[in-house]
């Protein structure tokens, strides 16, 4: 929206400075921390007088883990509104509004968010972990996943007026639309597109993307800030990835997947880091509200969507590899019973097979951000490993 405050530049010099993206992101950044700043106070109190507290699981199974973290019970959850609430008001003041990746990232965060919100309302209102159904979840998310896909599959910004027509063309000569950049499949380490055109497996593959985030994101989602700070990790790694795919000459150079309309996804990633930096304000150990499946679910889903957008889905393996090792940590122990009946981690997901062996609860989160900075380091490697 203030973007458009650049075409007042006839009167005013100074506005000129909202036609850069990077400019716009630094702002998105800034507005989603200060919102979460000014609003959390207010809605950790709402919540905690509403009794909006997060259920503590005493199984057999769990009881140690129980009562490590007994002490959690009651305190606030649902605390992700904060988080999709800053992203979504600061992606709405400064991104270009016409842009059509920003809109289907808007579409998946509000989608699984409201997703999240229903589980956690379920929980707290019955007094126990069950929320959501795992059928119904994972049939909602899907369907949230493949709308946003087919919008950006089927899209055709020629005829929208955004790109020219025979302005973007790939490396075969074809026009680039967001549809035909949608269905490229690129692989690190390599210059050019593994697949130039998925066809119709995009539609199954992509949504699969977002879907796998968003549970893996929910998964580690377990300790005082452990996936906020994984999230920011995340988040500013991508917001160079999109940053760079939508600038013509940087990604030449670096070989990387180009479209002029990605790089707006930038300011997307950075009010993320800027919302998740102003959470983790809170939520911090000892933590004085949780995110909830309101948070982690429209986290993931955002993170999966916004590898989609600048084409570096195989990527967030490496990037996100915290979330990867929570998820499959949980895969690992559900086959393993199933079929041994032994568990090879004490607890999954495995922050809690740590947490049982002896390690302190900080001294699982900081070690685990330790990891998460180092993937998303290695991620940023890529770069020049082409």
């Amino acid at each position: 929206m203030l973007y458009y405050l650049s075409e007042f530049t006839e009167h005013l010099d100074v506005l000129n400075v909202f036609r850069y993206g990077t400019f716009r992101a630094a702002g998105a950044c800034l507005t989603a921390f200060l919102l979460c700043l000014f609003f959390g106070e207010r809605v950790i109190l709402r919540l905690t007088e509403l009794k909006i507290g997060q259920p503590i699981r005493t199984a057999d199974e769990v009881h140690k883990l129980a009562e490590l973290h007994g002490g959690k019970g009651g305190t606030p959850t649902m605390g992700g509104i904060l988080i999709v609430g800053a992203v979504v008001i600061s992606v709405a003041l400064w991104a270009i509004p016409t842009n059509p990746f920003i809109w289907a990232l808007t579409f998946v965060t509000l989608g699984t968010g409201f997703l999240g919100f229903m589980d956690d309302y379920r929980k707290v209102t019955r007094k126990n972990s069950a929320g959501v159904s795992g059928r119904v979840k994972l049939v909602a998310q899907f369907s949230i996943a493949l709308i946003a896909v087919l919008f950006l599959y089927l899209y055709d910004h020629e005829s929208h007026g955004i790109v020219r027509p025979g302005e973007l063309r790939d490396e075969l000569g074809h026009p680039l639309t967001v549809s035909l950049f949608t269905r490229q499949l690129f692989v690190p380490f390599l210059k050019t597109p593994v697949i130039q055109d998925m066809g119709v497996f995009a539609v199954i593959f992509l949504p699969i993307v977002i879907v796998g985030c968003s549970n893996a994101v929910n998964l580690t989602d377990g300790l005082d800030g452990l996936a906020t700070g994984c999230t920011l990790t995340t988040a500013a790694a991508y917001a160079v990835f999109t940053y760079l795919a939508g600038h013509s000459v940087a990604a030449g150079y670096l070989f990387l997947p180009h479209h002029p309309l990605v790089g707006e996804t930038s300011v997307f990633c950075t009010a993320l880091l800027g919302a998740g930096l102003g959470f983790l304000w809170f939520n911090c150990h000892p933590a004085r509200v949780f995110m909830g499946d309101t948070g982690s679910l429209a986290i993931g889903g955002m993170l999966g969507m916004i590898a989609i957008c600048c084409k570096q889905e195989i990527l967030l393996i490496i990037v996100g590899g915290v979330f990867v090792i929570e998820a499959l940590s949980v895969i690992l122990q559900v086959a393993s019973f199933k079929l041994t009946r032994k568990r090879i981690f004490k607890m999954a997901p495995i922050h809690h097979h740590f947490e049982l062996i002896g390690w302190k609860e900080s001294k699982v989160i900081t070690r685990f951000w330790i990891v998460s900075i180092l993937f998303a380091l290695v991620g940023i490697a890529t770069l020049k490993l082409r």
